[in-house]
């Protein structure tokens, strides 16, 4: 078990993927000499040249198609788009042309290409860098979308989503990467974990808190709370957003009877919706009470760092949906 930050484990996670396949090359705008907006790629440059670690001009559209080509040839390529806004600019090569291949193929190509992008708010960037758009790509049919959460996410998705023979979206939220955590020695050892199946972190009776990404660190806070005041809450993990893990949402939802999702994407037509409408679906008898949601407010998020606080999810606002929903 070793003391990591998110941005160390996510660097590391490249630093063996370069070294394990000639076939990866990392192409971003900053990657390289400037070490990469989030100093995630620095110094890997100096250590496997600019072949494999690639600048590239300010064109989000023709990096990102430059990208699905080099996998279509055979290469693994990691593509990092520096924040979730600017991914809108590469939408076209995203979902016409990325994500739709292998089925216009008739299964004949595959696009192994990964997507890397800084996502959410919380750091006053303003309306433009403050978005949370992973909802919205994990409505499309052939992509697969991941949000690691923790440390040990951040080091050991990045093996299997190059391994999978489709496009796989990385969304990293930019206000974990100062976050440091304990990396247990296997994942560091393996290189990879399931980037297929949610995960409980932490176990409850009273309540299930549904979440991801930077939200998951102010649901377990909201649980300590919580648990002061009797409430044992559970808090599940999606990571992956699709495809859903519904069987353990269900599950958690089934043993606890209640449900709270929290979603720092806008509350109309999320992701949040998306995991209501599921849970309506599949286990609506087991509940004791109607499922909430605790999401961003529905307004471009303030650079003003209150009003910015006030428009997120945040801990407190957690636990009074709870409160609200026991009572």
């Amino acid at each position: 078990m070793s003391r990591i930050s998110y941005r160390d484990a996510l660097r590391e996670a490249l630093r063996e993927a370069l070294l394990s396949d000639p076939r990866v090359f990392l192409m971003g705008e900053d990657v390289g000499r400037y070490g990469g907006t989030y100093a995630v790629s620095k110094g890997l440059l100096a250590e496997f040249g600019p072949e494999r670690i690639r600048d590239t001009p300010l064109s989000e559209l023709g990096f990102t198609g430059a990208g699905i080509g080099a996998a279509l040839g055979g290469m693994r390529p990691i593509v990092e788009v520096m924040t979730v806004n600017f991914s809108l600019l590469a939408l076209d090569q995203i979902v016409n042309t990325a994500a739709l291949y292998r089925h216009m193929s008739g299964g004949q190509f595959s696009v192994p290409i990964v997507i890397r992008m800084a996502t959410g708010a919380g750091r006053q960037v303003a309306a433009q860098h403050s978005h949370s758009f992973e909802g919205w790509y994990a409505g499309i049919p052939g992509l697969k979308v991941v949000a690691p959460a923790t440390v040990e996410d951040a080091r050991g998705m990045l093996a299997p989503a190059l391994a999978d023979p489709d496009p796989v979206l990385i969304f990293e939220h930019a206000a974990l990467y100062n976050m440091e955590g304990e990396l247990p020695d296997a994942v560091a050892d393996a290189g990879g974990i399931d980037i297929h199946s949610a995960r409980i972190r932490r176990e409850g009776k009273d309540v299930a808190i549904i979440t991801y990404g930077g939200s998951l660190h102010k649901a377990l806070q909201a649980a300590q709370t919580l648990a002061a005041e009797g409430i044992a809450a559970e808090v599940l993990d999606l990571r992956t957003l699709r495809p859903l893990d519904d069987a353990t949402v269900m599950a958690s939802v089934a043993k606890c009877h209640r449900a709270v999702i929290v979603d720092e994407g806008w509350r109309s037509v999320s992701l949040a919706s998306e995991i209501m409408a599921r849970i309506v679906e599949q286990v609506f008898y087991a509940l004791d009470a109607p499922i909430a949601r605790v999401c961003a407010a529905e307004v471009p998020i303030p650079y003003a760092k209150h009003m910015e606080d006030a428009a997120l999810p945040q801990a407190g606002r957690i636990v009074d949906a709870v409160r609200q929903m026991m009572s």
